[in-house]
């Protein structure tokens, strides 16, 4: 059996350990959270290093993308200077959301199935961490509202023009790296925190899209007739969906035991099954990983 572990910045109250049975074998896969605590994190993937087959990095990634940028954020910088010596692999989620194009199967989806054209309004909370779902909307000429500033920040900027937010993250994301980790994303207990926010932009948008944690930051009583597109939920998150009269949750990653686990945990899954780091796959084995799971398809919860 392969064992990957999920290594997250984010709440241990999300933690969960799942084995499942794949058509390309038995996976045990565990997620631990560290409530913010990086040296924590540095410390678990030093425990584990050799003891699991491939990790995945949760709650952040190794860099931030805008435009033709890539940016790592000084504190999460120390992290991943410290998995370049391990000799498991680590996933962040990045290469596969690229390679495979997650998020353009979801957006397709909504596309064929009648629920998006170039009309559609979609609220996407972080487009500096979801940087493949700007490309796809705007693709689909789609109008865009980019939260950045709102959930990152917390200022009430609401920015509708993709100049203006290649232009604002150029000046600010240079800046922000210096920051602290925990001031521009919620860890630990901090993702379990709902604090009403920003309704009018939320009500705004027919589809909001990107990670869980910043949709539910903010989000309000009333999400009704609303689109969620996403990846990492938890059936609680899903009630939470449910509860405010969301229509539909789409997650460009499959349930296992009732968990849709973020990007990093399905490209760790295929660095285990090849026994390769992600820059030594060959595009016929990731082609072959998707085909193998039906990846090419999003997984799908209709409530209303």
């Amino acid at each position: 059996m392969k064992k990957i572990l999920s290594i997250s910045l984010g709440s241990s109250k999300r933690d969960k350990k799942v084995c499942i049975s794949l058509p390309i074998g038995e996976f045990e896969i565990e997620r631990i959270g560290t409530d913010g605590d990086i040296p924590k994190m540095i410390e678990l993937f030093k425990k584990y290093d050799g003891k699991v087959d491939a990790f995945g990095l949760g709650g952040t990634d190794f860099y931030i993308k805008f435009g033709n940028k890539e940016v790592t954020l000084k504190e999460v910088g120390k992290v991943i200077d410290f998995t370049k010596t391990l000799e498991t692999p680590v996933c962040d989620g990045q290469w596969i959301r690229e390679k495979f194009g997650f998020e353009d199967i979801a957006i397709k989806y909504l596309k064929e199935n009648g629920y998006l054209n170039e009309n559609s309004k979609v609220l996407i909370p972080s487009g500096v961490s979801r940087y493949n779902l700007v490309v796809g909307f705007r693709r689909e000429n789609c109008k865009i509202l980019y939260g950045d500033l709102m959930f990152s920040l917390g200022l009430s900027v609401p920015i509708y023009s993709y100049k203006t937010f290649i232009f604002l993250a150029s000046i600010i994301v240079p800046i922000a790296k210096y920051l602290p980790h925990k001031m521009l994303y919620p860890v630990g207990e901090e993702q379990e925190k709902i604090i009403p926010k920003f309704e009018k932009y939320y009500k705004w948008a027919d589809i909001i899209a990107g990670d869980c944690i910043y949709i539910k930051k903010h989000m309000p009583d009333d999400l009704s007739n609303k689109i969620i597109l996403t990846n990492t939920t938890t059936e609680n998150d899903r009630i939470l969906f449910k509860n405010r009269k969301v229509k539909m949750v789409i997650t460009t990653t499959p349930e296992f035991d009732g968990r849709t686990f973020g990007t990093n945990v399905i490209e760790a899954i295929i660095c285990a099954y090849y026994g390769k780091r992600v820059t030594e796959l060959k595009e016929e084995e990731y082609l072959k990983f998707i085909e193998l799971l039906n990846l090419d398809k999003p997984n799908i919860y209709k409530f209303y």
